[in-house]
């Protein structure tokens, strides 16, 4: 059996990833891969690549981490709401300031998507999606007829996907499956503090997908995004566990699960 840790959006929650990877390494995991989306979001970028290295995670290039390592004007995102934008941009310009040029060049040099051959199985890690890294795939929205197409046009057993915020699972045919492995930096929309990250127990003929919730310090975290100046609807998000940005690409679904 082979057994894999999936993290996804780690949006600068350097406190959270840490925890997340304690819990990997307490499972005897045998590898531990991080789907993208570095920074964002939250407080002290720089200090979650330590974390990434201490632990030998092999990370693929989200539309985020590309940005900062180009140095474009805009975090690639995909949303198209105003609002959304506006506080898309305040995060992506916060972490662009505070990005180290070492930090930045390693990100530049990330692969966009990852193929495993795993104990029979063909995976495919990417960010959005095997077709653009800044697709949004939502449960409510997406056919499971486009996910097999995926899987057939793309040659794999298995895609893992991130981006949304909102982790998910379904099984195909042919025992093909599609997960959203979630994030870990910032809560899920659900009223909670705690985040999630995604185990995968692979066996010949056999998956097993288990969404892992980590509980962290995030009080801590929201005095520190408080220190730094960051808006107080992120920090609202983080200590309640509601969304107050990123709304409006949230399909009507998913929106209704939440508080507003």
């Amino acid at each position: 059996m082979a057994r894999l840790a999936l993290i996804g959006g780690v949006y600068s929650n350097y406190l959270a990833l840490e925890q997340a990877l304690l819990d990997a390494r307490r499972r005897s995991v045998d590898a531990i891969y991080c789907l993208g989306d570095l920074g964002a979001f939250g407080p002290h970028p720089d200090r979650v690549f330590p974390l990434l290295w201490d632990y030998q995670v092999l990370c693929i290039q989200g539309n985020y981490d590309d940005s900062i390592a180009r140095g474009l004007d805009n975090c690639q995102c995909g949303y198209t709401d105003p609002r959304d934008n506006y506080f898309a941009q305040i995060s992506y310009d916060y972490t662009l300031s505070r990005t180290s040029p070492q930090f930045r060049q390693w990100m530049g040099r990330l692969p966009k998507q990852l193929r495993l051959e795993c104990e029979g199985w063909r995976v495919l890690l990417c960010h959005g999606s095997p077709r653009r890294v800044n697709e949004f795939l939502w449960e409510s929205t997406t056919s499971t007829a486009f996910l097999e197409w995926l899987a057939e046009t793309y040659s794999t057993d298995l895609i893992a996907v991130t981006h949304t915020g909102i982790k998910w699972k379904r099984r195909l045919k042919g025992d093909r499956w599609f997960v959203n492995v979630g994030v870990v930096g910032r809560p899920e929309n659900d009223g909670q503090p705690h985040v999630w990250y995604t185990l995968l127990d692979l066996e010949p003929k056999r998956a097993d997908i288990r969404f892992i919730p980590i509980t962290y310090d995030f009080r801590r975290l929201a005095a520190e995004m408080q220190q730094e100046k960051l808006p107080e609807e992120f920090v609202e998000t983080i200590v309640t566990g509601w969304w107050t940005t990123c709304l409006e690409i949230l399909p009507q679904k998913e929106r209704r699960r939440g508080k507003w």
